[in-house]
């Protein structure tokens, strides 16, 4: 909970305008309480029965993740994967290469 709570500290500073925050499922409870009390937007999304994914953050940048991260993150779309990096606020660049290479590697597989 340490990491999480650093994770609701920057982005009350303004340094991320959303988060995603693996922890064990039994954590749950704890982590709603703190996000509602400190009013911030969150989405809670099972990964395994031990573990989930907690988005959470500017309602505007939540309500984006709700569209598509409703199925496991490794089946994203190539644009969908993109939006969620730049929105977690990835390297720019880094998320240019990733997207061309994604890209790129479905061309190759549409074409066998």
């Amino acid at each position: 909970m340490k990491v999480f709570c650093h994770h609701i500290y920057e982005y009350k500073k303004g340094l991320r305008n959303l988060i995603l925050h693996t922890m064990a499922a039994g954590d749950v409870a704890m982590a709603i309480k703190k996000l509602d009390a400190n009013q911030i937007d969150y989405r809670i999304y099972q990964v395994t029965s031990q573990k989930v994914n907690v988005f959470f953050g500017a309602k505007e940048c939540v309500e984006v993740i709700a569209c598509f991260c409703h199925k496991p993150l490794n089946e994203l779309t190539t644009e969908e994967d993109f939006i969620l990096g730049a929105l977690l606020g990835y390297n720019q660049v880094v998320q240019c290469s990733r997207f061309l290479k994604r890209k790129q590697n479905s061309a190759i597989k549409d074409a066998c």
